[in-house]
């Protein structure tokens, strides 16, 4: 069920784009709902799970995790939180293809460790679809072959599931469940906060994605 969802949720974004052809601004409501979801499950459930075992200065590894997906973003141009755009006459951008892949096997690993499996499993696949949205909207725009394009989004839709996969059976990684997933909470809240934090356009308070955000926040309160 855990590696169909995954797999699931980036060929639900991708038939969104063919399929209903999403506004820009429709897109960006999804990232709002989907970061206030995926942040409301990381505060009320993952940090407290870390925090209450035995494992100390678990604060140092949320902060790594923060800055390994600072370091991620400055070579997927911020593709993991919405940021991605085509340009006439582009070649493959493989720096996106290899840290955005980086970043959803990484996440996928604490899904077979956590005691909130299934929590971080519907936070990781809400977070997946819009995401995907924009990886099709993307590869629509641009020039590069079709082979390529579901060459990409095939492996983008198995990272995942090989994190989950590695996370169970690699014995360093199932020792170190704790730490990684604290790893993982600093990736998710730097994707969160930015996706909710950021500011809109001319700094105009924006309705829409407020209701968004409040509404990710109450599902995952009620999960």
């Amino acid at each position: 069920m855990t590696y169909i969802a995954l797999i699931l949720s980036v060929l639900v974004g991708i038939l969104i784009v063919f399929g209903l052809k999403p506004s820009n601004k429709t897109v960006q409501l999804l990232l709002a709902f989907s970061g206030a979801y995926l942040l409301s499950i990381t505060v009320l459930h993952l940090i407290p799970e870390v925090y209450s075992s035995n494992v100390s200065n678990v604060g140092l590894f949320i902060l790594f995790g923060l800055l390994f997906q600072l370091i991620l973003d400055f070579f997927s141009k911020g593709a993991d939180h919405g940021h991605i755009h085509a340009k006439q006459n582009m070649t493959f951008p493989w720096a996106l293809f290899i840290s955005i892949n980086i970043h959803a096997f990484m996440e996928g690993i604490p899904l077979a460790q956590s005691q909130h499996h299934e929590y971080l499993l519907w936070a990781i696949v809400i977070h997946k679809i819009p995401i995907a949205i924009i990886l099709g909207t993307f590869f629509v725009s641009s020039n590069i072959s079709k082979t390529k394009a579901i060459l990409f989004l095939v492996l983008f839709s198995l990272m995942s599931p090989l994190g989950s996969l590695a996370g169970e059976y690699v014995q360093i990684l199932t020792s170190y469940k704790t730490e990684i997933t604290a790893i993982i909470i600093g990736i998710f809240l730097h994707i969160s906060t930015i996706i909710l934090f950021e500011s809109s356009k001319d700094h105009k308070f924006n309705l829409l994605k407020f209701a968004a955000i409040i509404i990710g926040m109450f599902v995952a309160f009620l999960a």
